[in-house]
């Protein structure tokens, strides 16, 4: 959501499609509806479900998600100046590790939200996540690889020392 709602009017650089914006809140409207209803209408937790694990350390890998994407978010924002539209190497943070970090993170974000629920849809929504915009990183790192002969060599695409 953040990513629809907020990211767009803190770019610099290019401007942001309105067609994107238009499509991508779409999406967020029909998969929010769709995550609300069951978790409303389909979804029966027992009384003590906010201190069963699932739900506690799902609620943590959100928190931290989330915490990687905004961090990461700021970070690619801060790259360029106003009117800039060269790519730059992004530093700090899981870019450290990652290419994607922004990536990693939402998808941290929505797997923990899906343990948090423990419900099919949220576990779907999760993998779409990964399915979607894991190859996005991973065609980031080739493109950064490609492109910039200073470029980390240790660096992954998207899970910190693995991939």
């Amino acid at each position: 959501y953040l990513r629809t709602f907020i990211y767009p009017f803190f770019t610099r650089g290019r401007p942001f499609p309105l067609q994107l914006l238009f499509f991508g809140t779409l999406f967020c409207i029909y998969n929010g509806f769709l995550q609300g209803y069951y978790l409303i209408y389909c979804a029966e937790y027992p009384n003590d479900w906010c201190t069963d694990i699932r739900f506690t350390s799902g609620l943590l890998l959100f928190l931290l998600g989330m915490g990687i994407n905004v961090h990461s978010d700021l970070l690619l924002r801060q790259l360029r100046k106003p009117g800039e539209v060269t790519y730059k190497i992004p530093q700090g943070g899981l870019f450290t590790y990652v290419s994607g970090a922004n990536y990693f993170g939402e998808i941290v974000e929505w797997f923990g939200f899906a343990i948090a629920t423990w419900s099919l849809p949220a576990f779907a929504f999760a993998f779409f996540t990964l399915c979607c915009i894991g190859p996005r990183a991973y065609h980031h790192h080739r493109y950064y690889l490609k492109t910039f002969t200073d470029y980390p060599k240790s660096r992954k695409a998207l899970i910190p020392f693995v991939f």
